[in-house]
């Protein structure tokens, strides 16, 4: 499996509010203030794996490994605007990767055997397959800052905290990654959560 990316180092900003309060004593091993936290964003990142996985399924794993990095990893985790949110999210979408991966090993090991075609993937519930086919060409490092800055509405700024490059980077990554998509979303039938920001 490869590293986690998103828990290299101690980070915060801004700690007025939010996730703060909750994450010091979840820093100290309380359980309780964990909790809390997973109770507020376990929606938001279930819904960013659905989007990022191969079999939907596989959803509810990257939703466990995400958490359960965070609480094995707290002391490294970056808040961001008083939020573990963004850290959460590059996480996830790093288990995803590696969870496709996997997947597509099985898949190829299972296609060697004398059995049924597997049933296609559906993605209607969570946009396009052509779309998340696309984020799926795209290098992990690019998916990365589609999914905080295009798909999640972080700034570039916010995106280079999370990450822990310059910003200069995260707008070149994001820059290459728009024009990777578009390239692949060029038909008038297809849509999806990144078509209008590829062509932006």
């Amino acid at each position: 499996m490869e590293p986690f990316r998103a828990e290299r180092t101690v980070h915060s900003v801004t700690v007025d509010s939010g996730d703060s309060k909750d994450w010091a004593p979840a820093l100290t091993g309380n359980g309780e203030a964990f909790g809390r936290i997973f109770d507020r964003h376990v929606g938001q990142v279930r819904r960013h794996s659905r989007r990022l996985v191969s079999e939907p399924a596989d959803a509810e794993d990257v939703v466990a490994i995400t958490f359960m990095e965070a609480w094995r990893n707290r002391a490294r985790v970056r808040v961001v605007n008083d939020s573990v949110l963004p850290w959460l999210l590059v996480t996830a979408t790093n288990v995803a990767h590696n969870t496709n991966r996997s997947s597509r090993r099985y898949r190829s090991f299972l296609a060697s055997l004398p059995v049924s075609e597997p049933a296609p993937d559906s993605f209607s519930e969570h946009g396009s397959a052509e779309a998340t086919q696309a984020l799926a060409q795209l290098s992990l490092a690019h998916r990365t800052v589609v999914v905080l800055c295009i798909v999640e509405g972080l700034s570039e700024r916010e995106a280079a905290a999370v990450l822990a490059v310059p910003q200069g980077t995260v707008k070149s990554r994001l820059s290459r990654a728009k024009e990777r998509l578009r390239g692949q979303l060029t038909e008038p039938n297809i849509t999806g959560p990144f078509y209008k920001e590829a062509e932006s």
